[in-house]
């Protein structure tokens, strides 16, 4: 098949199993959750179904997710809560407070259902995954067969609506994606790879280019700027022309628009140089007890994160802060960095290296807004060098405790075993007024179907 025009794309009739005529032969999938956290609470809630609802962000500051009702009000994501009262109030808006555990869990068995339907499968973020279908063509008539049948088994499996684009290229796929939500004739999935060339266009001369993944706000303007104004008009720029004005990212952007896969499906998440474990508290912390608590918390979840990475750190960095909008509190804020006598991950240790910290930086007549940490110096827990010297929070005895340890929270639920430092009351935990049951990871919180 030969090109249409310059930058066009040549997917008329490509099937699902035949080898694509585009420069990568490349097949991506991508399978997003629609109003992730909103669906979430539905699924639990069926009196939340077609209603205004929000989901707010820590401490019940912000709206980070809304439902298609409350979208078509205008309000925007991020907006707080406190500005959203009297719009609430008028239009019957139900607010509830984050509730990560649930979300983690179900964002869990969705990722599960995918891997069944491909070997290669990138969780991009808690709400979609990329699938790769290479190869995948001859179990299914169709590409769009296929994402009818994922849509199908989500729903009955989990209760979650999704919506599936399919494109031979990432960046296609993402745009698939967006296409088959704002379309609902398309029932959920859009297919790129078998669109005519002429529909093609027209969807990609519809999208806004900052609605192009990888684009954003202030390159958008600058592309607007240039007369560049829909994704169809940044795929057919010359990409000599992307890359002296944007550099190569913009170029390979518009490669992929092009049906040139540049971004290969990452299956493995890679390590994190820093691991940051930090939050607000719901109310003003004084005493350096209360503060302790936090810390204790916060470096505990960074622990577990660190040995789920099989990495060890070389020091901690515990930091404080008061809330700098109380312009009528004084203010004060300051961190300090304590070196370990050598990489551990285990908890005990890095625990007691923050409480340390936490001890040097406090000061009293201060209420402070947030504290948290950062394991600064990671690396592979099995290239750190042994010592002659006593190791400290090292060794086989302290990997079997931690072991220990995260298994029964893993079984048992978060915090079943923690460190005495922790406390039990948290009076300087999240607020969250509005927060639902942790349905499928509490027992006590488990729905109770009754027959009658």
């Amino acid at each position: 098949m030969g090109r249409g025009g310059r930058g066009s794309i040549p997917l008329r009739g490509v099937a699902m199993g035949a080898r694509s005529t585009v420069a990568s032969n490349q097949i991506f999938a991508l399978v997003d959750v629609n109003n992730f956290y909103v669906s979430c609470e539905r699924v639990f809630n069926p009196r939340l179904q077609h209603q205004p609802v929000v989901v707010l962000s820590n401490n019940d500051g912000c709206a980070v997710a809304r439902s298609e009702q409350v979208k078509t009000l205008g309000i925007k994501m991020g907006t707080p809560w406190f500005q959203l009262k009297d719009l609430a109030e008028k239009h019957n808006i139900i607010a509830l407070s984050s509730n990560y555990t649930l979300y983690g869990d179900m964002s869990d068995r969705v990722m599960t259902i995918l891997r069944g339907y491909s070997p290669n499968v990138e969780t991009y973020s808690i709400d979609e995954s990329f699938l790769s279908l290479n190869g995948l063509g001859n179990l299914w008539p169709t590409a769009t067969d296929m994402g009818q049948c994922i849509r199908y088994r989500v729903r009955k499996w989990t209760g979650l609506p999704v919506c599936v684009g399919i494109g031979p290229s990432k960046t296609l796929a993402k745009l698939a994606n967006h296409i088959a939500k704002t379309h609902p004739e398309m029932e959920g999935v859009c297919d790129l790879v078998s669109m005519p060339s002429a529909r093609l266009n027209a969807h990609l001369s519809a999208i806004e280019v900052r609605e192009v993944w990888g684009v954003g706000r202030r390159i958008g303007a600058h592309l607007h700027a240039a007369g560049i104004k829909t994704a169809q008009a940044l795929r057919d720029v010359s990409p000599v022309w992307l890359r002296a004005k944007f550099g190569v990212v913009m170029e390979r952007t518009g490669n992929e628009l092009r049906g040139t896969s540049c971004l290969a499906l990452e299956e493995v998440v890679a390590h994190r140089k820093q691991i940051v474990s930090s939050r607000s508290f719901g109310q003003l912390v004084h005493t350096l007890p209360e503060l302790g608590e936090s810390v204790t918390s916060y470096m505990t979840s960074a622990a577990e994160k660190l040995r789920r990475q099989r990495s060890m750190c070389e020091a901690v960095q515990v930091f404080i802060e008061t809330n700098p909008f109380r312009e009528q509190d004084p203010q004060y804020s300051n961190s300090i960095t304590v070196p370990l006598p050598n990489p551990s991950c285990d908890t005990r240790l890095l625990v007691r290296a923050a409480l340390f910290g936490l001890k040097k930086i406090y000061r009293p007549g201060f209420a402070y807004k947030k504290a948290g940490v950062m394991l600064i110096g990671l690396g592979e827990a099995a290239v750190s060098q042994g010592s002659l010297l006593v190791q400290h929070g090292a060794g086989e005895k302290s990997e079997r405790l931690m072991e220990a340890m995260d298994a029964l929270n893993r079984r048992y639920g978060r915090n079943t075993v923690a460190i005495a430092s922790a406390g039990t009351t948290r009076a300087w935990g999240m607020r969250r007024e509005c927060m639902s049951p942790c349905y499928t990871t509490n027992w006590s919180d488990v729905p109770v179907a009754q027959a009658r």
